[in-house]
């Protein structure tokens, strides 16, 4: 399998093209504050149908227009989406942006370039109306590519507010460099 350093392409956008030192600014918290759109009924009905909604609105083919409407319904008001990966001059870095700063910076790659992200395995750990899952991924450029040009885990904390299921976190770091995927996330869903 190719293998990039440590964070996919779309990580490393992410990563080099925040402005702001945290990544997130008084006007995009601001557009977090309202309650999200509605989502198709059933994306937050479960863990499990969440996180495939997740994978499910940012893969796609090069061209195609990705349903953001239905990606912002996925996350709780003021989630955050941080990429974890090398920095330029050494060492390693985490940065954070809202959903609409993932959206403004993710849209145009996504259009431009066919993105296939799938689960491979699951780690899940809950405690009354709140769930850490790691989610090991990959992504491909075409859905029948014979190989993920990377591979990575996909924190998400999730937490249920007695309707349905809503994204706070995901936190992600590709493989690479010194971070190879433990075996025991590379196996099971539970």
């Amino acid at each position: 399998m190719q293998r990039l350093v440590s964070v996919g392409m779309l990580a490393a956008l992410l990563l080099g093209a925040l402005a702001s030192p945290s990544g997130v600014t008084a006007g995009s918290a601001a557009r977090q504050a309202a309650p999200a759109t509605a989502a198709h009924a059933a994306d937050g009905a479960s863990i499990d149908s969440i996180l495939s909604a997740t994978y499910d609105v940012i893969s796609g083919p090069a061209g195609k227009k990705r349903d953001w409407d239905r990606f912002r319904a996925l996350f709780a008001p003021g989630a955050r989406l941080i990429p974890t990966g090398p920095r330029k001059e050494g060492g390693v870095e985490s940065r954070v942006v809202d959903v609409e700063g993932y959206i403004e910076r993710s849209a145009k790659y996504f259009e431009g370039n066919g993105f296939y992200e799938r689960e491979v395995a699951r780690h899940t750990d809950s405690f009354g109306q709140i769930a850490q899952v790691f989610s090991t991924y990959e992504s491909r450029h075409k859905a029948d590519d014979a190989t993920p040009f990377v591979r990575g885990i996909n924190s998400f904390q999730l937490m249920n507010d007695g309707k349905r299921w809503w994204i706070v976190t995901i936190f992600w770091q590709g493989e690479g460099a010194g971070a190879e995927i433990p075996e025991k996330y590379l196996t099971g869903k539970n």
